[in-house]
């Protein structure tokens, strides 16, 4: 009788983080289970489903702390070089007493976990085999440390073929969304719920509330210069996890554009179908992401989507955005104005959400991800 595969999701910042690592860990491991697979989720927070550790969080003294006592001692070279890095350290050491013996298959995002329990399974520390995910765009010098990689877009893995080290087993598998949670529906209810107005058009964007990467601010500029030419009632509805700089944006963004941006950080995971469920279309102004699941999220709940020109962009959104070159303010700006008309905005929801119903739903990918861990499981490659 063959003994039924123990999988392993893990991720440091569950239940006390908002961000797209912490989504996959918790929609992976409740699809996993659906499928019938033997799935455990490990995370740094007490929350229904997860198997919480002892972590140093880094939105904490401890992990802030040691991070100033070790930033000048070189400590990132042992995983303490910044208060995520702490993070990840210490919930390192209490995800591998838990798993070590057990389990078969660690699949993880953070790259720190990754690579610390991937050398205790060199090191015959530790048994289960890990398949890192590379959702955070790590480089080179941290891809080719791993056996088994899993990389989200097609492109990504491309231009990875050409460096792949010999021995490396490269998987390409994207992210995937849950159809039927992040679907239209009740409008009026979900903007009450936030208490947005009943009437007019919400642009929505869902991202970290910060400049670097996110562009907020650019988003913020380019709402500006598009205002005089938006009907009278259109409002900016920015949702993301707070940032260093986040409060910073949020009053340069109330200066600019008054009561027509309204910012709500730290919306929990449970509550995001609903608040796209207020919009009437979405922008991701950042330039490039890995993935970027909130394009899924948005194009499942039947919204139209601003997004730039990219290969990857345009892999995820297919036929449900509109593709322009965010990096040019003016272009920006005239995007915000097309994805505000309705007739264009109607038509690409609607082949928006078909084309992730077809390609991005949790039990296709999921399929593909059960065959990538029995693959993994028996890989004959040494370890």
């Amino acid at each position: 009788m063959t003994t039924p595969l123990r999988v392993a999701v893990a991720c440091s910042g569950l239940g006390h983080i908002q961000r797209g690592i912490e989504s996959w860990a918790a929609d992976l491991a409740q699809a996993l289970r659906g499928a019938g697979v033997a799935v455990s989720l490990f995370g740094g927070h007490p929350m229904q489903g997860v198997t919480a550790l002892p972590t140093l969080r880094r939105t904490g003294r401890g992990a802030q702390g040691v991070a100033a006592a070790f930033r000048h001692l070189g400590g990132w070279r042992y995983g303490l070089g910044s208060a995520y890095e702490a993070e990840e350290t210490s919930f390192s050491l209490s995800l591998w007493q838990r798993i070590r013996r057990d389990f078969d298959i660690l699949h993880v995002q953070d790259p720190l976990i990754a690579l610390w329990l991937d050398r205790a399974h060199r090191a015959g520390l530790s048994r289960p085999r890990v398949i890192y995910a590379n959702g955070t765009g790590e480089g080179p010098a941290v891809m080719r440390r791993f056996r088994w990689l899993q990389l989200l877009t097609r492109g990504a893995a491309d231009d990875w073929a050409v460096q792949r080290p010999p021995g490396q087993r490269v998987f390409t598998i994207p992210n995937f969304i849950d159809t039927a949670q992040f679907a239209p529906g009740d409008k009026p209810a979900a903007r009450a719920r936030f208490g947005l107005p009943a009437d007019g058009v919400i642009l929505l964007c869902c991202a970290a509330i910060r400049r670097w990467h996110k562009r907020i601010d650019s988003l913020l500029t380019a709402f500006g210069a598009a205002t005089p030419f938006l009907p009278r009632d259109t409002i900016l509805v920015i949702a993301g996890s707070r940032e260093a700089d986040t409060d910073g944006l949020i009053g340069e963004g109330t200066a600019l554009l008054g009561p027509r941006v309204r910012f709500l950080p730290d919306v929990p995971r449970d509550a995001m179908p609903d608040l796209y469920r207020t919009a009437d279309a979405f922008v991701l102004p950042s330039l490039h992401e890995m993935f970027g699941i909130v394009l899924l999220e948005a194009l499942s709940a039947g919204l139209p989507v601003l997004c730039n020109d990219t290969n990857d962009f345009r892999a995820i959104a297919g036929p449900g955005a509109l593709y322009c070159d965010l990096s040019n303010e003016a272009a920006f700006a005239r995007g915000l104005l097309r994805l505000a008309q309705p007739d264009e905005g109607g038509k690409l929801g609607e082949a928006g959400r078909e084309h992730v119903q077809r390609h991005y739903s949790a039990e296709t990918v999921t399929r593909a991800i059960i065959d990538m861990y029995q693959t993994v499981q028996a890989d004959t490659v040494l370890g």
